[in-house]
């Protein structure tokens, strides 16, 4: 049943809802439309957030806004962290439209995959691309030549790359892995090189997304788990790089869509605890 537009809002009616859907972000996949023709204001709601979350056509960029590049690095492997092997790889293909290579996908599932492990993001970003790079995967439009071979810069790619706080530089520092190295100090030395590997612990060098914008993409991570205080330090570290609240705030906002509105609930929380351990 079409729902009348109320007054001066928008037109609820379900074509007028997947109308908009569209014209945000260029298509539509088949199972939104049934959606729309039985809970019209709900699918409303969920482009109106979406649209603006991942910054889709018609939402105003801004100097202080992370860029649509850097939100897809945080989203695309929060959506292989959920095994969703249908919607990534459109996502994959949007990023090849803003000529991202390869490479820089892999950078952001690899600072990912120091809080979700590498199984479900690494290998999973890496089934996702070939996936879009298959003629079958019938959405999204792939652009002629396949996956860029040069990468478009975007803002993202120059900032965090210096630090000036002083947390620890090494996982190995942390109470945690420091008792894990008097259990099993070679464990504790593979398991911490990683990480810091992931997190750019040892500082930034030729890596395409420096140490800064990969802090976001594990606090989002660690906010879909529900890590409030270890998001708290890693807000703390991402601050240290010159990355601002409001890059923090977005980068959380960026797994709504996957992991719901108590994950951004969470990062408020941890970014309140932040604040109270910076005064």
């Amino acid at each position: 049943m079409a729902i009348e537009n109320p007054g001066n809002g928008p037109d609820l009616s379900p074509e007028a809802v997947l109308a908009r859907a569209k014209k945000a972000r260029g298509d539509v996949f088949p199972e939104w439309q049934p959606v729309a023709h039985e809970i019209a204001q709900t699918y409303h709601l969920i482009n109106e957030t979406g649209s603006y979350l991942h910054q889709y056509q018609g939402q105003a960029g801004g100097a202080d806004k992370l860029s649509a590049q850097m939100r897809e690095l945080i989203a695309i492997p929060a959506l292989c962290a959920k095994g969703d092997m249908r919607h990534t790889p459109n996502h994959i293909r949007r990023c090849y439209r803003m000529g991202m290579t390869n490479r820089v996908i892999y950078e952001g599932a690899t600072a990912y995959a120091a809080v979700a492990g590498w199984a479900s993001t690494i290998l999973q970003v890496s089934l996702a691309i070939s996936e879009a790079n298959s003629p079958a995967y019938p959405f999204g439009e792939l652009p002629p030549g396949g996956a860029p071979k040069a990468l478009t810069p975007f803002p993202e790619l120059t900032m965090g790359r210096q630090r000036a706080g002083t947390h620890p530089d090494s996982l190995a520092d942390t109470p945690e892995w420091r008792y894990a190295a008097t259990i099993d100090p070679e464990l504790a030395r593979r398991a911490t090189a990683f990480i810091d590997h992931c997190l750019l612990n040892g500082g930034t060098r030729d890596e395409l997304l420096g140490a800064g914008p990969r802090e976001l993409i594990v606090i989002a991570a660690l906010c879909t788990r529900g890590e409030v205080a270890l998001a708290a330090d890693h807000i703390r570290r991402a601050y240290d790089y010159g990355m601002s609240k409001k890059n923090v705030l977005e980068a959380i906002c960026c797994v709504i869509p996957m992991t719901g509105m108590i994950t951004a609930q969470l990062g408020l929380r941890a970014m309140q605890q932040a604040d109270e351990a910076m005064r």
